[in-house]
């Protein structure tokens, strides 16, 4: 696998704040508001996006409900009586 290395010299701005140029924006698909996640590995800094979490989420929603024969249904109806629980708390 060829990984191609490139360096951008960038510039710590008022506050701490950097620019990411906008070839690296546009190769990566990031904008602005999208979280970055900011590695420090010894005097190296390592800056990445942060990859969502809901596929990680699913995979282990969809193992607990295998795990536990449970299904759809079980499982919104397991919501709405949480939502119920949350709201009564609420109410006192």
């Amino acid at each position: 696998m060829d990984v191609e290395i490139q360096q951008f010299p960038i510039i710590l701005g008022q506050g701490g704040e950097i620019t990411i140029p906008q070839l690296l924006q546009d190769s990566l698909n990031v904008n602005q508001g999208d979280m970055l996640v900011l590695l420090q590995i010894g005097n190296l800094i390592l800056l990445a996006p942060k990859q969502p979490q809901v596929p990680q989420l699913i995979d282990q929603i969809v193992s607990i409900m295998e795990n536990e024969n449970v299904d759809l249904t079980d499982l919104l109806a397991g919501l709405e009586t949480e939502r119920e629980a949350i709201w009564l708390e609420k109410q006192v």
